[in-house]
Formats: structure tokens, C-alpha cells, sequence
């Protein structure tokens, strides 16, 4: 019989959306206040999107910032800005939300699916055997607050001249090598999603450095935007075009500006957090921590263990369960996880918007990209082999010496 070993109370809780409090209320108030101002673009004052975005940009020590509907509009755009489109390969990871490969074939490419490592970001290995002469584009996804092997990709972009962009969806805040992500990369983007790190109930960031590539962001975000007399537009050469409809407003830019004051407070809390549980554990019998290339910039939101294999890893959830701490493998026979390509129907099965197969079929793709549930057998092993601790504001140091306690009490009776 397996001991109880969590014995205080676990509250359960979030990050960006457990920080909410008067403050958010009031900038949304205010807002509301003087409705004749609720749209993004003025030129005769700083609309809260404009401020949010020259914040987003002074955070980031990246040049550009646009304050848009979605993570997955933001994604859209980051291809669209570099002129990837139909006849295009971009490469992504087996685990990630589905919103990264339905970015891709928004903008008329078509999604390669590479294998994860161990640091349940992509491959690199995998990534370099997957570069075709179609590939024009690698999305690298920090999932779960963690920056994946990011000299390894920029490495490989460069060799292949190809565009790098970093979805840091689920770790906004993380930082690489001291800056943070996307700082080095062509771009980056941010979701703000309720679920998030910091949140305004839906809204995305699209930043880069590139000047041409922000412009056609631009374009892209809004049909209108030339029409615009906005600094976003105002003395560019590039040709305008029409593409989506996902501009931000004014009300979740006022939450979202409230909660970027918030963000380093957030992550101070939840990387102090994760550091305990880790100085907590006994060296690993049963385990491997998931590998993490750079722990200082770890958002610190979860922790992974990577059992050493599949009917362990059961065996450990369900001793863990007794023991009081709630956990289960990332991929197993429960709910169908959209974070994991074998459950991405619509993309398996290349279902596009109408009968006609759009991207896969369109005439400028020469390409032959297959797909199938078991095509990543390397992603579905790791996880249903990883057993992953989210960590949030309502969690105390308590509670992590005894998640640790616990996994140290299993692991030793395995």
C-alpha cells in the first residue's frame, strides 16, 4: 500500500489569470469610460495597443511588437512577413498545439511533422533529415514554459538559409542565453490566451527585428492597414497586401498591458517554485529530468520526468496518485491531448477548408509530405513516458517539498 505523502493542502490554480485582480478592472473601466476611443489605430493619441506594443518591445529588446487577435494569427503572420506560402515546407514539432501546424496552412504552406528529443522540444537531428528543397521555415515551440535546443536550430537555419521563428506561446517570459526569445531568431510570438503565462483572455504578439518583415506583418494582420494613418504604415515601400482580419483591441491591450507589469513577479514565483522541487529530489532511479538547455531561462510552470519506459511510467502515475499527487503521462489512452499530432485529424488527413485539399494539392506545391499516426514513434514514446507537474501562483514551497517527497517515496519502491 502506497503511503500518503502529500499531506497539505493543494490549491488549484493558474498563472497569468490567478494575477488578475482590481488593477485589470480598472484599466478596462477605464477604457470603457470613453468608448469614442476603442479603436486600435489614432494618430491623434497613444492607443492602449500602441502602448502595449512599444511596452512588448521594451520588455523584449525586440525592435518590433504587434498586438494581434491570436497566437495562432501571431504565428500566421510570422510566415506571412517572411514571404512563406504556397509551395512551402515548414517544419514543426510533434507536440505542440495544433494552432502551430494550422498557422502553417493559414499561409498556404504545408506542415512537416519532425520528431521531440528529450527535451520535448524538436529533434535536431530529426529536424536536419526532414529539410527538403521545399522547406523554407523551422517553428521551434517552447512548450510548457521550457526554450527548446535553440543553438541547435539556429545553427541548422543558417546552414539551410532558412527562416527560424520561435513560438513561445507557452513560455512567454523565457529567455535564452540571457535575452529573450526570439531575440536571435527571425521571429517570435507571444499567445495571451486565458491559459497563459500572462493573459488578457485571447490575444497574440508577432515581434521581430527585420523592418520589411514587420511591414508585411502588418499587411497581413489587417486588410485595411494602409488605408491607416498609423506609424504602423506610414512611410513604407513595400507593396501593400490583403491577407487576414485579426488586429487587436483596445480592451484585452489594457488587461494585457496590466498584466505585462505583472510578469516578472509571476515567473519569480513559479522559477523559485520549480527550484525547490528539483533541489528537493533524490538522484533519479526509474527517471530522467527532461533535459533543459538553458534552466535559467525556464519559465519554471512544469516539470517533466521521463521514466524509463511505458509500464513504469504507469506504475509511477498511479503509486504517485495514492501518494496524493495527481499525475498522469502526456500520451496515453485518456483524453485525446491536441498538444500531440496523432490526434490532428484535419492535418493527417489534409483536410482543408473546401473539398479540394488546400495546401497539399495547390499547383506551385511540388512536394510529397506524408502523414500517419505513428509516422513520430520517438514523440509518442517520450510521452507516454513523461509524467509532467504543472507549477502555478496558488502552489506554496510546501507543496513542492512534498510533489518532491512523493516522487522520491515511488521511485525507491518501483
Amino acid at each position: 500500500m502506497t503511503e500518503k505523502i502529500i499531506i497539505s493542502p493543494v490549491k488549484d490554480g493558474g498563472v497569468g489569470w490567478n494575477a488578475i485582480n482590481d488593477q485589470e478592472i480598472e484599466a478596462v473601466t477605464k477604457v470603457l469610460k470613453m468608448p469614442d476611443t476603442l479603436f486600435r489605430y489614432s494618430d491623434d493619441y497613444q492607443t492602449q495597443c500602441m502602448l502595449l506594443e512599444k511596452e512588448l518591445s521594451q520588455k523584449t529588446g525586440i525592435k518590433h511588437a504587434l498586438f494581434v487577435a491570436s497566437g495562432t494569427s501571431a504565428l500566421t503572420l510570422s510566415l506571412s512577413a517572411y514571404g512563406i506560402g504556397p509551395g512551402d515546407e515548414v517544419i514543426i514539432p510533434g507536440y505542440t498545439y495544433i494552432a502551430t501546424a494550422s498557422a502553417v496552412t493559414n499561409a498556404g504552406a504545408v506542415p512537416v511533422i519532425a520528431e521531440i528529443d528529450n527535451s520535448l522540444s524538436l529533434d535536431p537531428a530529426d529536424v536536419e533529415n526532414k529539410i527538403t528543397v521545399y522547406t523554407k521555415a523551422i517553428i521551434a515551440v517552447h512548450m510548457q514554459g521550457v526554450p527548446g535546443r535553440m543553438t541547435a536550430m539556429r545553427n541548422l537555419a543558417k546552414k539551410h538559409n532558412l527562416v527560424l521563428i520561435e513560438d513561445a506561446c507557452q513560455a512567454v517570459g523565457s529567455e535564452y542565453q540571457g535575452v529573450h526569445s526570439g531575440v536571435q531568431s527571425h521571429a517570435a510570438v507571444w499567445s495571451l490566451n486565458f491559459y497563459k503565462i500572462i493573459t488578457c483572455g485571447e490575444g497574440g504578439v508577432f515581434f521581430c527585428n527585420d523592418d520589411d518583415a514587420f511591414i508585411r506583418g502588418v499587411n497581413a494582420h489587417d486588410p485595411g492597414s494602409p488605408m491607416w494613418k498609423s506609424g504602423l504604415t506610414r512611410g513604407s515601400l513595400l507593396a501593400p497586401f490583403t491577407q487576414l482580419g485579426v488586429r487587436g483591441n483596445e480592451v484585452c491591450a489594457s488587461i494585457a498591458r496590466v498584466q505585462l507589469t505583472k510578469l516578472d513577479d509571476i515567473l519569480r514565483k513559479t522559477r523559485s517554485l520549480k527550484k525547490v522541487f528539483l533541489s528537493r529530489l533524490n538522484k533519479p532511479i526509474h527517471y530522467q529530468l527532461q533535459y533543459v538547455d538553458d534552466p535559467e531561462g525556464d519559465c519554471g510552470i512544469s516539470a517533466a520526468l521521463i521514466v524509463c519506459d511505458k509500464e513504469t511510467a504507469h506504475r509511477m502515475s498511479v503509486m504517485l496518485n495514492e501518494a496524493g499527487l495527481d499525475i498522469g503521462s502526456a500520451y496515453n489512452d485518456g483524453f485525446p491531448d491536441r498538444h500531440i499530432y496523432a490526434y490532428w485529424d484535419s492535418i493527417l488527413n489534409k483536410q482543408g477548408t473546401t473539398t479540394l485539399g488546400y495546401p497539399w494539392t495547390d499547383p506551385n506545391y511540388k512536394g510529397n509530405v506524408k502523414y500517419s499516426k505513428d509516422m513520430c514513434p520517438k514523440t509518442l514514446d517520450l510521452l507516454s513516458r513523461s509524467l509532467r507537474i504543472p507549477i502555478h501562483l496558488n502552489l506554496t514551497q510546501q507543496n513542492m517539498i512534498e510533489f518532491a517527497d512523493a516522487v522520491n517515496y515511488v521511485d525507491e519502491r518501483l
